[in-house]
């Protein structure tokens, strides 16, 4: 075995409510509706793999940032400082790494193998197709950090107000029986603004893709105010 170099075999790829990179949280479990299916790919998809996976309340993702694979920046521009001062890539979450390898802390929803393996998470934060390479549980003696310091991520950034026009709530309730759980997710996406940093008119109309829709809305005064919602 070559130590210099190594490969990865994806378990499967993740499938998820965002088909586009713009609108995903920043950080998992921020959109705790935002529900992702992992059906685990041969040889890995034998019900013994995941044994006692069950007994944990949420699992890490080790996944590849697909999209940007072989960009790597030596330095970024995380969104938290406003898209322009810049810290080094291992100071950062940016997909712009060397390896192209993430990491997600996921809640763990379910763990069904009657066909195969599938899991089932809350609180995701990917891209949807995202290749996972590795499953891990989260130990919370060890891995629960309360007096951490989290440098420039250190407090959670301030959250929009998110109101909904009648046409985007009448559009939502069209949706109920498929994604009962609609409204919610657009509320907890849009309450992190996902507006690149520079931007600052209030008339401007923006669209994020959640599933298969097209969610138009507008922001001013520490509101996103929804205008509709319309098959992508």
């Amino acid at each position: 075995m070559n130590t210099d170099s190594f490969s990865l075999s994806p378990l499967g790829r993740l499938a998820t409510p965002f088909p586009d990179k713009f609108g995903i949280p920043r950080q998992p479990s921020l959109a705790p509706h935002a529900t992702g299916t992992l059906r685990l790919l041969p040889p890995y998809d034998r019900p013994e793999a995941v044994r006692g996976l069950d007994a944990f309340s949420h699992v890490w993702l080790t996944f590849v940032f697909h999209q940007t694979g072989g960009q790597w920046q030596p330095t970024v521009r995380p969104p938290r400082l406003g898209g322009n001062a810049r810290v080094g890539v291992f100071a950062s979450r940016s997909p712009f790494r060397p390896n192209s390898l993430g990491l997600s802390l996921v809640e763990l929803a379910g763990v069904d193998t009657t066909d195969g393996v599938v899991l089932h998470f809350r609180g995701v934060d990917l891209v949807d197709g995202t290749p996972i390479v590795d499953i891990k549980p989260y130990i919370p003696y060890v891995e629960s950090l309360p007096d951490a310091v989290g440098g420039f991520a250190s407090s959670a950034p301030p959250r929009l107000t998110v109101n909904f026009s009648t046409a985007a709530r009448q559009a939502i309730e069209r949706q109920a029986r498929h994604h009962p759980e609609l409204a919610a997710l657009i509320t907890e996406v849009l309450a992190q603004d996902p507006r690149p940093a520079y931007a600052g008119d209030p008339a401007r109309v923006y669209g994020v893709r959640l599933y298969r829709f097209d969610v138009k809305f507008r922001v001013a005064d520490g509101c996103a105010f929804v205008d509709s919602l319309d098959p992508a």
